[in-house]
């Protein structure tokens, strides 16, 4: 079996995940008016816990209209009092171009301040400006200081970053062990991408011992979160008893699950086990539906595929074959069966 292929994808944006300014329990006992105001209250006052929980209320639209450019008032107030969420806050702001013109040295001004507060997200946001050369004079060794500063913290989106850096090999010399080490530790909070990341590591033994129970563990975590790329893997283990018992039914159903999110490999994959009957009834139609959305949806193999059926089947099946194709697509891969 060919290695399976990692999920790399650029560090380029991040949230900042914070919490709200009030509690569901206190939705739930009905004071939520009575919080929403003595939060004003002590923002007037100015209070900087209040004023940046305020921004955030007016950023996110809770419990008032929404108005970021009140979010970044309130965010800027707190931030010049030292606040660090507030200050990351106001980076967020800045670099999104939310309530206020974009402005990246503006960004990374308040990132560094928040950053030199010890804020693991303003760390990791500070990383991103050196290492896409926003705000900053690019510079990868200060990125990989500060997203280092960050994922020591324990924050998830930073250790799964800083192990794609050490996979990919470009800002970070290539270290496959490095990239284990981080994907390990965001995957253990629950962070899906690094579970993949973390399977695939396993299943090709780069940075750890080659271990398909492993690699079928961390798919499977991922998988349950929506992860369409670990639904395939973990299809693809079950259909070739790799780390798992050979089990062409639990294949199909997560093939069909990240066919559903249209995967392509996923979608090729569907139209195999109709072709061959593995887990499903065989059904040359549903087989050259299949193919035929891989084929569209970029699959090398997809079209040979198709073609192949195509030439077991009557004219009449073709056309039904590419109407279920055509009513697929429009459901958004929903309506397939």
């Amino acid at each position: 079996m060919n290695k399976w292929i990692f999920y790399l994808t650029v560090i380029l944006a991040t949230s900042s995940g914070l919490a709200k300014a009030h509690s569901d329990e206190e939705k739930a006992e009905g004071k939520y008016v009575q919080v929403k105001e003595s939060l004003r209250l002590a923002a007037e006052q100015g209070d900087a816990t209040a004023q940046n929980n305020l921004g955030e209320m007016f950023l996110y639209g809770d419990g008032v209209t929404q108005d970021t450019q009140e979010a970044v008032k309130w965010f800027r107030l707190a931030a010049k009092q030292g606040h660090a969420n507030a200050q990351f806050n106001l980076g967020l702001s800045y670099g999104n171009g939310q309530g206020v013109a974009q402005d990246y040295q503006e960004a990374a001004k308040w990132f560094r301040s928040a950053a030199g507060q010890g804020h693991a997200k303003a760390q990791f946001s500070l990383g991103i400006s050196y290492a896409n050369g926003q705000g900053v004079t690019q510079n990868f060794e200060e990125a990989m200081k500060w997203f280092r500063s960050a994922a020591e913290q324990g924050d998830a989106v930073a250790q799964y970053n800083l192990g794609l850096i050490y996979l990919d090999g470009q800002i970070a010399a290539q270290n496959y062990q490095e990239a284990v080490k981080w994907f390990h530790l965001a995957a253990k909070q629950g962070h899906a991408k690094a579970q993949f990341n973390l399977g695939v590591s396993y299943g090709n033994g780069q940075g750890v011992a080659q271990d398909y129970q492993e690699a079928v563990k961390w798919f499977r975590s991922a998988a349950e979160q929506g992860h369409a790329k670990a639904q395939y893997y973990l299809g693809l283990s079950y259909a070739n008893g790799q780390g798992v018992t050979q089990n062409y039914q639990e294949a199909v159903k997560w093939f069909r699950l990240a066919a559903q999110q249209g995967d392509a490999t996923a979608q090729n994959s569907l139209g195999l086990r109709h072709d061959l009957g593995q887990g499903v009834k065989q059904d040359y139609v549903r087989a050259h539906m299949w193919f035929n959305l891989a084929t569209i949806n970029g699959q090398n193999d997809a079209q040979e595929n198709r073609d192949k059926v195509a030439q077991r089947m009557t004219p009449a099946q073709i056309v039904e074959s590419q109407k279920l194709a055509h009513d697929c697509k429009k459901s958004n891969y929903m309506n397939c069966d």
